[in-house]
């Protein structure tokens, strides 16, 4: 991509969470503000140019709208991708162990374990993670772009 001059940045919940969000915790309030200010940074950065691929989790459908419709108001697009893993097999994955403290109660308001999880209603594109690989995924997005003419 960047041989076509595009600058892609990926915006991930770990870089956030260590920096710009590092005074949040995990209740459901700070999830909220967590979205928030990550809706207002990509939206900012893809202003400035940027194709902005953000990785977090995002729990409720009013959240995703509220970052879609963010982007809508700045005249930015906006495409959600819904990466879709059943519960067993994102336990199994577990690569942090954080679903196994989180069954250990050492973890609370985990996302899927505690907290309620809203599958997607509008996305424009779902993943499911445990039937394509990571190439056949990174595929399919870039097919969502190049139907949407951010990239050629």
């Amino acid at each position: 991509m960047f041989a076509a001059s595009l600058l892609p940045y990926r915006l991930d919940g770990d870089n956030v969470r260590h920096g710009l969000n590092g005074d949040l915790g995990f209740s459901e309030s700070d999830r909220a503000e967590n979205l928030r200010r990550i809706g207002e940074v990509s939206a900012l950065m893809a202003d400035s140019g940027l194709i902005v691929l953000c990785s977090f989790i995002s729990p409720l459908q009013i959240q995703r709208d509220s970052v879609r419709e963010l982007h809508k108001r700045a005249g930015l697009p906006f495409y959600e991708v819904h990466v879709d893993v059943p519960l067993a097999v994102a336990e199994e994955r577990d690569p942090k162990g954080l679903y196994k403290k989180a069954r250990a109660g050492e973890i609370t308001d985990f996302t899927g374990i505690h907290q309620l999880y809203e599958p997607p209603q509008n996305a424009e594109l779902t993943l499911n993670t445990h039937m394509l690989s990571p190439k056949e995924c990174a595929a399919k997005v870039i097919d969502l772009l190049r139907s949407k003419e951010i990239i050629n």
